[in-house]
């Protein structure tokens, strides 16, 4: 039986010799191109984003290597050779400027980078320098392989059109079906279509997810296509006109809070998920004394609009923009869109560093990409500094306590805006996991003078003690800022602005929020939002608001010069303000009048002109928001 599996064994390597030794030419030349997709595909495996389909990114390789290789392998050798050489060569660079790119930035390249190539051009040694020399190592590795590759490059002595045309097929066939490989696209604005493969490669805005479902060859042609030779959405006459008139320079008005908070230190602070009803006196008394000595918007609403709603508060803070109404796109995918107007770079012109932390990675909504692209310094996630054991990161202690942090949010010698999401509030609401879980823990090791917890100790929590615990340790982040700002002399030259990002819908049991406000339409998205500063005059300001009127609000505030007509809504504390929210169903509430679809226009009292006003604005609103969007209006 032994010498059986001898004599199998030995045939079995004699097999494979000669299969390696009759496919010897064709396997050396195709070696290069395969072990720049191996070496790249290596390179992005830290890449936070798993997706299961593996083979998605071998069918596009597969693909493009029979359309490289049969092409040029099919010609005469002089015309097939330049192409196979040309191909490598292309491919060499490209897989270095990702390799140098990568190391640096944690970003696979992009080539709508290259318009911004003349400001890094001085920095090009040192970024050669500073490279993971794993990356020369593959380099040196693939043009051994190359060179090999052309010394066995077959020697045809005319070009064989019936091979050529059997490639090129088998390469529009197999190039064809792979998408569908990725899985169904996701057609509902959903907070979780960040994650599906299929919308990934529909939108192609997120480098290094395209690249992990695409292989190198795949995302480098189609990112170059999308960039250079697709053509742009053209704006038809009506839509031009449209947009020149929306966005008109006008002069911005000025009212007695213009300029008020100029040079101050800014920090917002959006709140998750913290309800209108857990900002009280018992739950988080440090957030309900500030909101009670600031400017309180008392009738603000974070309305949801597509999919993930914490990023979408998060989009229309920054740049005075929200998810659109009249076409399918979240938030997050308009990272290629030019904002010089947000939030990040009016006051970096002013002097400003601009930094946003969070407890989650860059990767989750996209938002390293985001905020780079709205003009922030960094972002920085508490997960991904690798510094943490557990998850506590989970508690907002830690956005104050952790060092390198409170580095980035205070710096010395210069003018800072710090945009801190907060997380503790978020679900699950069960003190058996998650969040509630730790601060019962803590809580009871606190009652019990450290001794270990028993079974006979636990006690279930309900769904609303969870929640208002967590919101408490939010409340504690809180404390713990103002004791940093107060140690490091900053008191008094410092700005709070407190938002919630959503109301607390990720609750399961809606008979809780009943309890406390209105739940049967768009009024139950009524949050917090204030705007603190020491010495400021405290003002209610009763006139309806919604996250889209935080930045004009906050420029004027800052003495800040803008155009109002680059935003969709106004200053809140201007005079002439009327205030007006308007929902994804195209509802609108302006204070006194909640109009959507079953509003009975018949009734007695009602102002018809009034109504019809407001759907009006409400249209023209919604309609420059989207326009704006579509057409990337502002990159002109």
């Amino acid at each position: 039986m032994n010498s059986i599996k001898k004599l199998l064994s030995k045939n079995s390597i004699k097999r494979v010799m000669d299969f390696l030794k009759k496919h010897k030419e064709i396997i050396l030349v195709t070696m290069p191109l395969v072990l720049i997709y191996l070496f790249s595909t290596m390179l992005c495996l830290k890449v936070p984003y798993h997706f299961i389909k593996y083979y998605t990114p071998l069918l596009f390789t597969a693909a493009w290597l029979t359309l490289f290789l049969g092409v040029s392998l099919s010609l005469k050798k002089p015309f097939g050779k330049f192409i196979y050489i040309a191909v490598n060569l292309l491919f060499i660079i490209i897989f270095l400027t990702n390799g140098v790119y990568f190391s640096l930035m944690k970003n696979v390249f992009d080539f709508s980078l290259v318009e911004g190539a003349s400001e890094g051009a001085p920095y090009i040694l040192d970024s050669l320098k500073n490279c993971h020399i794993t990356v020369y190592v593959a380099l040196l590795i693939i043009l051994v392989s190359f060179y090999f590759g052309l010394k066995n490059f077959p020697n045809n002595n005319k070009t064989n059109y019936k091979k050529m045309l059997t490639c090129i097929l088998v390469f529009l066939v197999i190039h064809l079906i792979t998408p569908y490989t990725l899985g169904r696209e996701n057609k509902e604005l959903t907070w979780s279509s960040w994650r599906n493969a299929r919308n990934i490669y529909i939108a192609y805005n997120d480098s290094n997810k395209s690249m992990k479902i695409s292989g190198i060859f795949e995302y480098s042609l189609r990112n170059y296509y999308l960039t250079y030779l697709k053509t742009e959405e053209m704006e038809d006459e009506e839509d031009s006109e449209f947009l020149s008139l929306a966005h008109e320079v006008v002069e911005k008005p000025t009212n007695k809070y213009t300029g008020k908070l100029k040079d101050k230190n800014l920090i917002i602070i959006q709140l998750e998920g913290m309800d209108s009803w857990l900002l009280n006196e018992k739950d988080t008394p440090v957030l309900y004394k500030m909101m009670k000595e600031s400017i309180n918007f008392t009738n603000h609403y974070s309305f949801y609009n597509g999919g993930g709603s914490t990023f979408n508060s998060e989009f229309a803070i920054n740049t005075g923009y929200v998810t659109p109404f009249s076409f399918n796109r979240n938030a997050y995918s308009f990272n290629k869109n030019s904002f010089p107007y947000s939030l990040a770079n009016l006051f970096k012109n002013e002097g400003y560093t601009v930094n946003a932390f969070h407890m989650n990675t860059g990767e989750y909504y996209s938002r390293k990409i985001n905020y780079k692209n709205w003009g922030y310094d960094s972002y920085n996630g508490l997960k991904e500094l690798g510094t943490y054991e557990d998850d506590s990161y989970e508690l907002d202690r830690e956005l104050i306590l952790n060092e390198q942090f409170a580095s980035l949010m205070f710096p010395e010698d210069t003018k800072f805006v710090d945009y801190i999401i907060t997380y503790s509030g978020h679900l699950p609401f069960t003190n058996i996991k998650g969040v509630c879980k730790k601060l019962y823990d803590e809580d009871k090791q606190k009652e019990n003078e450290g001794k270990e917890l028993t079974e006979e100790d636990f006690v279930q929590m309900s769904e609303e003690e969870c929640i208002r615990r967590q919101n408490k340790e939010t409340d504690y982040m809180m404390s713990l800022l103002l004791q940093k700002l107060e140690d490091k002399g900053l008191m008094d030259d410092v700005t709070i602005l407190v938002i919630t990002d959503h109301y607390l819908y990720t609750i399961s049991d809606l008979s809780i929020i009943a309890r406390y406000k209105e739940t049967s339409n768009n009024l139950i998205n009524k949050t917090p939002f204030f705007i603190w500063s020491k010495g400021i005059n405290k003002t209610n300001v009763k006139e309806v608001t919604t996250q889209l009127n935080v930045l004009p609000t906050l420029l004027n505030l800052y003495g800040i010069n803008y155009n109002p007509n680059n935003y969709v809504a106004e200053d809140a504390l201007n005079p002439g303000y009327k205030g007006l929210a308007f929902f994804s169903d195209y509802s609108w509430y302006d204070g006194k009048t909640y109009f959507d679809a079953d509003y009975d226009m018949t009734k007695s009292g009602v102002n018809k002109v009034d109504i019809e006003n407001k759907n009006y604005k409400v249209s023209y609103l919604t309609k420059k928001n989207d326009l704006t969007l579509k057409y990337n209006y502002f990159n002109r």
